[in-house]
């Protein structure tokens, strides 16, 4: 029952002027609220790692004869965060140029042949160049790139021979549904999605409403979503929306010149065909909904002629609010309209034979299906899937390759098929999760359409490339040469001590000459031709240069040791420059993200390399190295339920005793001091982090960045959890810390993106996280980042976020409070 306010008024007996109440509440607030009221910056050696130039990253032609080297843009500013953002249907719009509105931009295009030395920079760019979408022309002898400004996006391309870019006409590219541009197949124009002519004014936002916002399910039809974020939330978020992310698709030509194809409407996507006669347009249309985002909007799709004239539509589907929330799960109907690469104009498509739904037992879960220009006659069937068709990889006119999935048994299937016969062959069944046997992927190349086909050999041969090469001795990366025939494999070459080497393309197959990058902890990535028949010494071919060498000299190890259970774990530890086991034991950070499995041998296969370059990053807990405590980091935390078992049933259990047993190993090597240990972790790690804080006694603090904590407000299901709320309630129950706060007496940071747009990781989970643990008198502190996402990108954002963790960790991990009980006293490592 609640009190009528002269009652509450006449419960104190006591009159206080207003005055001095108004100076206490302000005084209280502010001083809770937020401590402090700017932003904060940390210790210079954690500062350097955000303001570090990043490193380039590179793209090589087909031919294997040209790099285009992409000069990284460094973190933005808060301001430039600030900026207008539109949040709806899923998507995070710039109002202003009618682009997405956080993105990660390149400031600079340098070329450089590889058989050369130097490298030249591209000229023509604009001032103050804003760069994405780079995109190689089929012939190679150009790239189309975008540029944002304040008010537009615009299209550039560069001549490769010349280095010298130049503004295509006068065309606004309207990037709010992705990538705005496509080359054809002539390497002389392009498909663009614009913003149309004399748009007009965007509608003004509604502030008085016409009526109730009404969602109804007529008829009780079952159906289930995730907790989306950025949803439609009224007739004005609909109108924005459609005003926004309305194009017109265009075929544009080098010279400006431009020809209309369709009328504008919300363009998901416009792609060519291969022969660059057609254009694919998939297009939104109502119903939209206020439960879904956009990618479940109905959705048409049409051929065109380059010409501009309609061929024919081929599929209308409709809202798909009920798509089973499942990794199996699919909407009914055709999904996943697509250009056969290796044929001038036919399109395939996908359709679900169980109506998407997992649970419905079928023999074949999906069919493809194939239709032909001129799209006149009727789709042909041309593979039947056992489980979800995951798409293909297409060759010649008689060799493609088929993949499909099942998720509940981690199942994957790779098939040889012939297009002649629409015959097909198994040539992998395996476990995904086994990443021992993962052969790698195809080596492909770009046929007469400028499309990636097979880059199959004489012989039926195919060069396959494995960028990580897991491996009993850690990660080994390789390439291999398999026989589609015979099913055999021979390996080429693969990545030895005391280097860590990764293939990034094959150059020359023939000649077998590769690309990679190859590292050292103390020697920054840099760019190898190799030739792998020649046996020679390889060829640098980039300098990039150390991004922090004041860091060279910190030591990493790459630890293997046994849970309880027998289950094998990893991590790599560092340790600071210098540091020798005599000096002592460390205090220790912890960083994990858990990882569910169905097998104990998969979950224990070893990950990373000691090879690789310490890449102390200012985003985990490696960082901390240079404040002087020991890192495990990336410490294996697996979840494990073999056969029809669950994972989640034993979570806190496989949780507590991966972290007593990565703890344990630091203790038996002599650096980790478990008197002194924090644990932290982003996201799901936050979640963990939470978790442990609450069943375990093995931690002095912990940090939690951008979790969820209450899993009733994810109760379709979370992370590779399936069951439902009402399913599992004791599960959901026991796994939400936000229930049980009582158990925590462990020192907490809560950070979170004030804007965090992440399914399930609502802000509102660290806000009432925080009030609850608050309620229960536990030390904690709740960071909350201005116009953050799930992913922190300013750089006022990554120095406080660094300045709080530090802080935190220093006062409660490496300086407890005399007289302080030690956390792991309870060596079980138990719940309170």
């Amino acid at each position: 029952m609640f009190m009528q306010p002269d009652r509450l008024l006449n419960r104190s007996m006591r009159v206080v002027p207003l005055a001095l109440v108004s100076c206490f509440l302000f005084g209280h607030l502010t001083g809770v609220a937020q401590d402090a009221p700017t932003y904060q910056t940390p210790p210079k050696a954690l500062a350097d790692l955000v303001t570090v130039p990043l490193t380039p990253s590179v793209s090589v032609s087909d031919k294997g004869s040209m790099m285009l080297i992409l000069e990284q843009a460094s973190a933005p500013g808060i301001a430039e965060l600030a900026q207008p953002e539109l949040k709806l249907a899923g998507l995070r719009l710039n109002p202003a140029n009618n682009g997405p509105s956080r993105m990660r931009y390149v400031t600079g295009l340098k070329l450089k042949k590889l058989t050369a030395q130097t490298e030249v920079a591209v000229t023509g760019l604009p001032a103050q160049p804003l760069i994405s979408y780079t995109q190689w022309s089929p012939d190679e002898t150009k790239i189309a790139f975008a540029n944002s400004t304040d008010s537009r996006i615009e299209l550039y391309v560069v001549d490769v021979a010349t280095a010298a870019a130049t503004k295509v006409g006068n065309v606004a590219l309207n990037a709010t549904m992705g990538s705005p541009f496509r080359w054809l197949s002539d390497s002389k124009s392009l498909i663009v999605k614009a913003i149309p002519a004399g748009r007009g004014a965007a509608p003004e936002v509604s502030r008085v409403p016409a009526g109730p916002t009404i969602q109804a399910n007529i008829g009780g039809k079952r159906g289930q979503a995730p907790t989306y974020q950025d949803l439609l939330k009224s007739a004005s978020d609909e109108r924005q929306f459609s005003y926004y992310t309305t194009a017109q698709v265009m075929r544009v030509a080098l010279d400006g010149q431009s020809t209309p194809i369709g009328q504008p409407g919300i363009i998901a996507s416009a792609d060519p065909s291969p022969d660059g006669n057609y254009v694919m347009i998939e297009t939104v249309h109502t119903p939209f909904s206020y439960l879904v985002p956009v990618y479940r909007f109905p959705l048409r799709t049409d051929i065109y002629a380059t010409s501009g004239t309609l061929v024919k539509t081929i599929n209308d589907g409709p809202l798909h609010e009920s798509v089973p929330y499942s990794p199996d799960g699919a909407p009914a109907g055709p999904r996943d309209f697509n250009w056969r690469a290796d044929a001038p104009a036919s399109v395939y498509y996908t359709v679900a034979q169980d109506n998407g739904d997992p649970k419905v037992k079928a023999d074949v879960r999906d069919k493809v299906f194939l239709l032909d220009a001129p799209f006149a006659g009727q789709p042909k069937e041309i593979y039947a899937a056992q489980y979800r068709f995951e798409g293909f990889e297409w060759g010649n006119e008689t060799m493609a390759l088929a993949t499909e999935q099942w998720w509940q048994t981690r199942k994957a299937l790779t098939k040889t098929v012939n297009p002649k016969t629409w015959q097909t062959v198994v040539l992998f069944d395996r476990s995904y999760e086994d990443r021992y046997g993962n052969p790698g992927q195809p080596d492909t190349r770009h046929n007469q359409y400028g499309r990636n086909v097979l880059n199959l050999l004489p012989n039926g041969e195919i060069m396959m490339v494995n960028g990580q090469g897991a491996s009993p001795e850690g990660d080994r990366p390789f390439v291999s040469l398999l026989n589609l025939n015979t099913k055999q494999t021979r390996e080429l070459w693969r990545s030895q001590a005391p280097y860590f080497e990764r293939p990034v393309a094959i150059l020359d197959a023939a000649k077998q000459v590769i690309l990679t990058t190859r590292e050292t902890p103390d020697e920054n990535p840099n760019y190898f031709v190799r030739n792998l028949k020649a046996r020679i010494a390889p060829v640098q071919v980039t300098q990039f240069a150390h991004p922090y060498p004041q860091l060279k000299g910190v030591q990493k190890q790459q630890l293997r040791y046994k849970r309880a259970d027998g289950v094998d774990l990893t991590a790599t530890l560092y340790l600071p420059v210098g540091y020798k086991k005599e000096q002592g034991p460390l205090p220790t950070f912890l960083w994990a993200y858990p990882a569910e499995f169905k097998s104990k041998d998969a979950a224990g296969q070893v990950s990373g390399s000691p090879y690789q370059f310490n890449r102390i990053s200012y985003w985990g807990a490696a960082a901390f190295v240079t404040m002087g405590y020991a890192i495990l980091d990336n410490a294996s935390i697996p979840i494990v339920g073999e056969g029809d078992k669950e994972p989640n049933d034993t979570y806190v259990e496989q949780l507590v005793s991966s972290a007593k047993a990565a703890i344990d190993e630091g203790v038996r090597l002599g650096v980790v001091d478990s008197t002194r240990v924090g644990v932290g972790g982003h996201s799901y790690g936050a979640f963990m982090t939470a978790n442990l804080l609450t069943y375990s006694k093995l931690f002095r603090a912990g940090i939690a960045r951008s979790g969820a904590y209450n899993r009733t407000l994810t109760p379709f299901g979370f992370q590779n959890e399936q069951r439902t709320y009402w399913q599992a309630p004791d599960v959901y129950n026991k796994m939400s810390p936000f229930m049980n706060a009582d158990k925590v007496k462990t020192p907490i940071l809560l950070v979170h993106g004030e804007a965090d747009n992440n399914t399930g990781t609502f802000p509102i989970q660290s806000e009432r996280y925080y009030n609850a643990l608050k309620s229960f008198g536990v030390t904690t502190k709740f960071v909350l980042l201005p116009y953050e996402s799930h992913g922190y990108t300013a750089k006022e954002s990554l120095l406080h976020m660094l300045a709080e963790m530090n802080t935190w960790l220093d006062t409660y991990v490496k300086n407890p409070k005399p007289g302080a009980v030690a956390n792991q006293a309870d060596k079980s490592g138990s719940g309170r």
